[in-house]
C-alpha cells in the first residue's frame, strides 16, 4: 500500500485525525502541542499519526493535502489546516461549531 493510500485510509476511517510530530502525550514541536491543546480543550476524540515515525507518511501528507507544514488536521475527511488555522477557527468559534455540528465531543 502506498503512503497516499495509507493516508487516505486514515483520513476516511477516522472522524478526526491529526498528523503531528510526536504523540498526544509527548508532542515533539510547539505547533503539534498547540493542536493537541485545542482538541483536548474541545474534548474531541481523535486519532493521531506521528509523522516522525514514518518518513513516507511525513512527506506523503504534505503532498496529500498540498500543505507544506505539520501538524495537519482532518475532520470528517476534510483538511482543515495546521495549528495556526486551528487557532484562528477556535478563536472565531468555528471549530467549536464544527465539533458540535458533527457530534465529535466525547460524552461525559
Amino acid at each position: 500500500m502506498s503512503a497516499h493510500e495509507r493516508i487516505d485510509e486514515l483520513v476516511k476511517n477516522n472522524d478526526v485525525v491529526l498528523f503531528m510530530k510526536g504523540s498526544p502525550l509527548f508532542p515533539q514541536c510547539g505547533f503539534s502541542s498547540r493542536a493537541i491543546a485545542i482538541l483536548d480543550h474541545l474534548n474531541v476524540e481523535f486519532a493521531s499519526v506521528d509523522v516522525l515515525q514514518d518518513q513516507e507518511i511525513r512527506q506523503g501528507i504534505k503532498e496529500y493535502s498540498d500543505w507544506p507544514t505539520i501538524p495537519q488536521l482532518y475532520v470528517k475527511g476534510e483538511f482543515l489546516g495546521g495549528s495556526d488555522i486551528m487557532m484562528e477557527m477556535y478563536e472565531a468559534g468555528e471549530l467549536q461549531e464544527l465539533v458540535e455540528e458533527h457530534g465529535l465531543a466525547k460524552a461525559g
